[in-house]
C-alpha cells in the first residue's frame, strides 16, 4: 500500500528523532516539513546545557529549508519518541505562522504510535499570530 504525503511527511519526523541530542529532557523529537515542490527537509530538537541555546526540531527543519531557499511549505510533521504528542512551544508556532499559511496542515504523533496522528493546522495552534502589514520577501 502506498504511503500517503502524510504518512511520508511522518515516517521522515520519527527518523529524524532518532537522532535528538536531548540528554536534559530526554524528549527526542523530530520534524519534517514539506515544501510546494516536494521537497522535504527533517530536523530534530539539539539541546544545550545553558537550555536557552537549544533548539527545537520544527525550527530545525525549517531554518534549513530557507537557507535553501525555500520559503513556501504544505505541511508540517512533528514525533517524539515517547508517549507524550509533541505539541510545538510557542516559538516554533511563530516561526512556522511566519511562513506556512494558517491552513497548513500539521500532523502529531508519537514515534511510539505512528499511525496514531492528530491534524491540525498552523492558524488553530496559533490563532493571533504577530505579524507586520508589510513584509519583507
Amino acid at each position: 500500500m502506498p504511503k500517503t504525503p502524510k504518512d511520508t511527511l511522518m515516517a521522515k519526523a520519527v527518523d529524524a528523532s532518532t537522532r535528538a541530542y536531548a540528554p536534559y529532557s530526554n524528549f527526542h523529537v523530530g520534524a519534517a516539513l514539506a515544501c510546494e515542490d516536494g521537497t522535504i527537509f527533517t530536523g530534530c530538537n539539539v539541546e544545550n546545557a545553558s537550555y536557552g541555546l537549544t533548539i527545537c526540531a520544527e525550527r530545525n527543519a525549517l531554518f534549513a529549508a530557507v537557507a535553501a531557499g525555500y520559503r513556501a511549505f504544505t505541511a508540517v510533521a512533528i514525533t517524539v519518541q515517547a508517549e507524550a504528542m509533541p505539541y510545538p512551544c510557542g516559538a516554533c508556532r511563530q516561526v512556522l505562522a511566519e511562513f506556512c499559511d494558517p491552513a497548513t496542515p500539521v500532523y502529531i504523533a508519537s514515534a511510539k504510535q505512528p499511525d496514531v496522528i492528530e491534524e491540525t493546522t498552523i492558524g488553530k495552534l496559533l490563532p493571533h499570530t504577530f505579524s507586520f502589514t508589510t513584509k519583507n520577501p
